[in-house]
Order: C-alpha cells, then structure tokens, then sequence
C-alpha cells in the first residue's frame, strides 16, 4: 500500500513587496510533487504540467513569518492554501540587502501534523523594499512582452504547446529585453536600484516555471504577481477590473512617491489597461512601451487607441533596441 502514502509538506513564497513600515507577504502552502525544474525530458514536462496544476493545498493551517530580526508573524492558509499576510512594522530597511531584499523564513505552526515535512519545517521567502534612490519603477507583462507565448495565435493554442511542451530552459526571451530591464533597473545614475515587478494573467501554478524563465536569461530579479487558478476560470462580471490592472494599482497605492514605467505588448489587454491607469494617475505614469505582435487586426486597433492619446507618452516598438534608444532620450537610462 505504498503507493497511498501522502506526499511531504512544503511552502512556497511568492516573491513580494512592501516598504520600510509596511510588511507584505505571499505563498502557498502544498503538499510536494517533486517537480524536477532540471528535467527536460519531454513525459517530464508532461507529468510536471500536471503537477502544477493538480495541487494538493494545505487548507486551513497555521504558519510563521519569522523576521531577521527573530519577529514572528502568525498567518492562516485559505481553502486553496494560498497565504496573505501583512503587517505594519518599524526599520524594516534595515534588514535588507543592498539590493532592498528582505530575506524571511516561514514554517508550520502545528508540530504534531501527521506528515514528512520537508526542510526541517523551514522554507524561505524574499520581498523587496524599494531603495530611496530608485528614480522610478517598472510594472512588466510576461507573455509576449518578454518571453514568446503566442497569446495571439488562435485558440492561443501555441500557448498550450509552449507551457506543456517547452522547458523554461528552453523558452526564448525577446531579443535585448534582458538589457533593456538591466538598464532601466540601473536608471539614468547608473545606481538607482529602480525596482522591476512582473505581473501577468498566468495563474500561481506557473510561479517556479516563471520565476526559471527569468533567472535563466538573466533578467533583473523582481517580484512576481500571478492571479489564482480559480480566478483564472472565473468569469468576472463587466464591471470587474483585471488581476493584472488591480495589481498595478496597488503598486501605485503601496509607493504614493514612486512614478512608473509600464511595459506590454499590443495582442491582449495591456494598452486599454495602461491608458486607463495613466488616466488616473497621468502625473505618475512617464512612459508606456508596447511591443508590436504578429496581428494585423490587433495592430490596428491599438494604432486607432494611441493616434490621438496625450496623457502620457505611448511608444510601440518592433524591438528592443527601439525602447532603449526612446529611454535615453527621456532621461530613463544612460
């Protein structure tokens, strides 16, 4: 009957953020699939695909936050296992790295749970806190902005064969977007540390995929805002905003100080998102780049948006090479 033992526990932090009184933080609480990120055998990433998304939560449970500082914050799983926790607290730039990275550490606060639990009951987590001299942050989309997905092919069934199929070793970035983000963290004074945040409409279940993909082609590390699974197959009602638009928002509400540059491309929903949030706030939004898909249909209706739009500059680009040329003419980057 071996084949019925339960799997080992595990944490799983999202890399978050917060601010210097402001803690912030988010994860998920599993049982361990053992997903191999290193296989790229092809049943592999079948079976791994699976594994993603047929989790088995933790409902319910208790965990610790526990600080550098040897502060513990108690938090409790949803009913998806998912955790949020947020607490007001004093200096916490104090216990970053140079880069802003508050490094954490989370465990379960029961002891007497009836299972394998991985690590010695310990599993990290990261959040970032901006540093003061950062001179502006970027809010970035993933799927197609940065990593070809083919959100625009019909049925977006290449997709599907991109997430099922491909490793995220072997995922292809957009040529240059690495050293465009590199350039942009660094700022005009070559040292502002502006902060990077990813935020895409793929569920949590693709956060460790992502956060490879990333990692691999050496993007400057960032937070990264997915949406839940349930929500991903929720139908929203009219009036509903997107993940994606409410994330951005709350980005803009956490750091009152800090002004954007915010970066998709032209196939889904990013220029009526972006615009609608440079509208309300068109003194804090310096810049929006969209990247120029594949779809003559898209394309057109994204030109007829941003033909008369004033409110703040709106570039598309074919390439990478485009928005690094526009950035330094703005004073973004050197």
């Amino acid at each position: 009957m071996g084949w019925l033992k339960k799997d080992p526990l595990q944490i799983i932090a999202f890399q978050s953020y917060g601010t210097n009184s402001h803690f912030y933080a988010r994860g998920r609480a599993l049982e361990d699939e053992s997903i191999n990120l290193e296989d790229q055998h092809i049943w592999h990433l079948i079976v791994n695909t699976w594994k993603r998304f047929e989790t088995d939560e933790i409902k319910h449970v208790g965990l610790n936050v526990k600080l550098p500082n040897n502060k513990i914050i108690k938090v409790t799983t949803d009913n998806d296992g998912y955790f949020v926790t947020e607490e007001d607290l004093e200096n916490l730039e104090n216990l970053t790295n140079e880069e802003g990275w508050l490094s954490f550490e989370l465990s379960y606060d029961d002891l007497n749970i009836k299972r394998t639990i991985q690590n010695d009951n310990r599993f990290p987590g990261e959040l970032l806190i901006p540093s003061r001299n950062a001179q502006f942050g970027v809010v970035s989309d993933i799927d197609d902005t940065i990593l070809h997905t083919g959100v625009v092919s019909i049925l977006k069934w290449r997709v599907v064969y991109n997430s099922i199929f491909k490793h995220a070793k072997n995922r292809i970035p957009l040529e240059g977007a690495a050293d465009f983000y590199h350039k942009l963290h660094l700022g005009f004074s070559g040292s502002n540390a502006n902060p990077i945040f990813y935020v895409s409409h793929s569920p949590w279940n693709l956060y460790r995929y992502l956060e490879l993909f990333l990692r691999q082609n050496n993007f400057p590390k960032g937070p990264i805002l997915l949406r839940s699974f349930s929500n991903f197959l929720k139908k929203k009602s009219q009036d509903e905003k997107p993940q994606k638009q409410k994330e951005i928002l709350n980005l803009l509400k956490t750091y009152p100080n800090l002004s954007f540059i915010l970066i998709g491309d032209s196939g889904e929903q990013d220029p009526d998102i972006y615009m609608e949030i440079a509208e309300s706030f068109p003194d804090r939004i310096l810049a929006i780049y969209l990247r120029s898909v594949k779809h003559k249909k898209k394309m057109l209706r994204v030109r007829g948006l941003i033909e008369n739009y004033k409110t703040t500059m709106v570039l598309m680009v074919e390439s990478s090479a485009q928005a690094i040329e526009h950035a330094k003419e703005n004073g973004f980057i050197q």
